[in-house]
């Protein structure tokens, strides 16, 4: 895969933290704009938020329309397996947007990594397994990607990651229960995880935003 192309907000000075956050199936970076508006971490000093775009795929669910993807989605429901190819393309990917990002001098201990439904899947799939511990997780509507592998293969340097996960109760697109299968694998692997549920389908609401905003401040150093 070649480089992911990328929307950054950066701050009037150089970064001291960034967040990265990957969008959902058939939306793009820009997505995540408002949502980045409505952080407020002055707290935490100068933060670059990194918005990622998917590549444009054929996804078979949706009749083999083309759109932005982190990988297809083979039926919706997760009732007809994954595409482990295409996930662990996006996994890869992903790990060198945040070689880049420590590059660019960002430590990871300053990188939180955080994604939306199918962003959120690259994001618990490609932090526990990156190199360097990642100051924390945060996966909103999504689920645990190749669940089977993760023990085996996530990192030990974020094998204590702090990870948010927040979802909604009335989600007909990613079942509530879903998310909770991925909070019950984490802990069961020894992770801490902070959980979430909001009365709301497949989106985001403010309180959620809120919640975000303490998990960032409180893994990035600015307080809760």
């Amino acid at each position: 895969m070649t480089a992911l192309q990328t929307l950054e907000l950066n701050p009037g000075e150089p970064a001291r933290a960034a967040v990265v956050i990957l969008h959902g199936l058939g939306a793009d970076g820009t997505d995540f704009l408002p949502f980045a508006d409505e952080l407020h971490l002055d707290a935490v000093g100068p933060v670059r938020f990194v918005f990622p775009r998917a590549p444009v795929r054929p996804v078979t669910a949706n009749g083999g329309h083309r759109m932005r993807a982190w990988y297809d989605i083979l039926a919706f429901g997760g009732e007809a397996g994954e595409d482990e190819t295409g996930l662990r393309e996006s996994f890869a990917a992903v790990h060198a947007l945040l070689d880049g990002e420590v590059a660019r001098g960002v430590p990871a201990s300053r990188i939180v990594l955080a994604g939306f439904s199918q962003g959120c899947a690259i994001t618990l799939g490609a932090g526990l397994r990156y190199g360097q511990r990642l100051a924390g997780l945060i996966g909103m509507s999504g689920y645990l990607p190749i669940a089977h592998t993760t023990a085996a293969e996530r990192h030990a340097v974020n094998a204590d990651v702090p990870v948010l996960l927040a979802h909604g109760t009335r989600d007909p697109v990613v079942a509530a229960a879903r998310g909770q299968a991925a909070r019950e694998a984490l802990v069961a692997c020894g992770h801490r995880v902070q959980w979430h549920d909001y009365p709301m389908e497949h989106s985001v609401c403010m309180e959620e935003v809120q919640e975000v905003q303490r998990f960032l401040r409180r893994v990035l150093g600015g307080g809760a």
